[in-house]
């Protein structure tokens, strides 16, 4: 069975539950096996480095962790608010459009 995000790489999005909720953010990354989603500044998690090269300095790092896609909503820039998708057929084309306004996505 094909897994399939209602999100994608680029698009903006509103984390709607957990520590998060209320942040705004572009996708960076996708993972469909896994149902999650990187959000760029949210879900900052602390990773412990150690250096790989002579020189290399190694640490604390922050960086964004992984969350369950079903924990963000799509982001309409139009009527500023988080939407689900609905689709529509342009032509040949399928688009996603925001459900409460009809802006493309």
């Amino acid at each position: 069975m094909a897994n399939k995000l209602h999100v994608k790489k680029d698009d903006t999005v509103v984390v709607i539950s957990g520590d998060d909720k209320g942040k705004k953010g572009k996708v960076l990354t996708v993972s469909p096996e896994e149902k999650k989603v990187i959000v760029e500044g949210v879900n900052i998690v602390t990773k412990h480095a150690k250096p790989r090269r002579q020189g290399e300095a190694g640490g604390i790092m922050k960086v964004e962790g992984a969350l369950y896609a079903d924990k963000v909503q799509l982001f309409c820039s139009k009527c500023n608010k988080a939407t689900r998708a609905a689709h529509k057929v342009d032509g040949d084309k399928k688009v996603r459009v925001c459900v409460k306004c009809g802006a493309e996505l």
